[in-house]
């Protein structure tokens, strides 16, 4: 009598920890042209890949006619294998600002290039995702295009939802959407004399704990990418995507000054930019350990454990800093 009851215990506790639930790990693809590298494939191989969150294109602001219209759409070089795409279109804010903005219109000329991107390369989706940091001043026109895509769409629609407006939500409102990712990366100033721009801790802590109340379910995005601040005279002119500290270190035009940060000694071009003698560059990447740090703090004040982490973004050049089991480690943490 007593093993049969250890028996039963045993046939419990090993079907209750199957039944636990794992955060799964997706990419997003930030690229124009769609044309996985070989490291990039074994990377979806080794995790287990099965969704990817695909930027389509990108709305913007036509300065002139203040028109909205499409700008740089994805081209499917490849058809992706992964089970599941999720087509991401990300809005300028300065698009919903605009108070004749027809919404409606918007919407429908949005779905609607999805589908012809999707009929052109025969895809199939069941989900879009709405990228948009939106103010108090443009809400309205943002949760109308919301409402109005899931309506026309017959889609589920995902938004991402930035820390500010976590906090305060009452005064952002919440999108009326199937699912919310956090972005949580880009939460401070770009200069060159402040901390990391891509994440910085004591920043993030000041809107955290607001996980707590925020009334609906997040997935989480972690950033692994890494660039550089290009200033020249005091002026910053632009960001260099995807370069670390061991690019310039190999390179000769460029000498340490600090440990994230490089003076240009000889006047140079480097991936079509031109780099003067005296410019600065200052390196802002993310680390294996920043990564672990953003999964203990957020899963401290998370309301509920995450069903996807995604990473941003999928490109052999950020795979590069991490070791291969990276993602595991990370979602495991949940």
């Amino acid at each position: 009598m007593k093993l049969n009851t250890l028996y039963i215990l045993f046939i419990f506790l090993f079907f209750s920890c199957n039944e636990k639930e794992n955060t799964v790990i997706s990419f997003y693809y930030w690229k124009t042209n769609y044309q996985l590298s070989a490291t990039e494939q074994e990377v979806i191989r080794e995790n287990n890949i099965q969704k990817m969150y695909i930027r389509y294109f990108d709305i913007d602001l036509n300065p002139k006619k203040k028109a909205a219209f499409p700008r740089s759409p994805i081209h499917f070089i490849q058809k992706p294998t992964v089970k599941n795409i999720v087509p991401v279109v990300y809005i300028k804010n300065d698009v919903m600002l605009q108070t004749a903005l027809d919404v409606y219109d918007l919407a429908q000329k949005t779905v609607r290039f999805i589908e012809t991107i999707n009929r052109a390369n025969r895809l199939n989706c069941n989900e879009i995702q709405i990228d948009c940091d939106w103010s108090l001043d443009s809400k309205a026109n943002y949760l109308a295009f919301i409402e109005r895509c899931k309506r026309i769409s017959n889609k589920k629609v995902s938004a991402t939802i930035r820390l500010h407006q976590v906090k305060y939500f009452e005064k952002t409102k919440i999108p009326n959407v199937d699912s919310g990712v956090l972005m949580y990366y880009n939460m401070g100033t770009i200069a060159m004399k402040s901390g990391n721009s891509i994440y910085d801790r004591s920043i993030a802590k000041r809107y955290i704990s607001s996980l707590k109340k925020y009334p609906m379910a997040l997935n989480i995005a972690l950033p692994i990418y890494a660039w550089g601040i290009h200033s020249r005279d005091n002026i910053i002119l632009g960001l260099r995507s995807k370069l670390t500290i061991e690019d310039l270190q190999k390179d000769e035009n460029f000498l340490a000054v600090t440990a994230t940060t490089f003076k240009v000694i000889q006047s140079n071009y480097r991936k079509g930019v031109f780099y003067k003698k005296e410019d600065l560059v200052k390196i802002e990447a993310i680390t294996a350990n920043d990564l672990k740090g953003m999964v203990e703090d957020l899963e401290e004040n998370l309301a509920q454990k995450p069903k996807e982490i995604i990473f941003y973004d999928l490109d052999q050049d950020n795979l590069k800093n991490y070791e291969k089991n990276i993602f595991k480690q990370v979602s495991s943490c949940f």
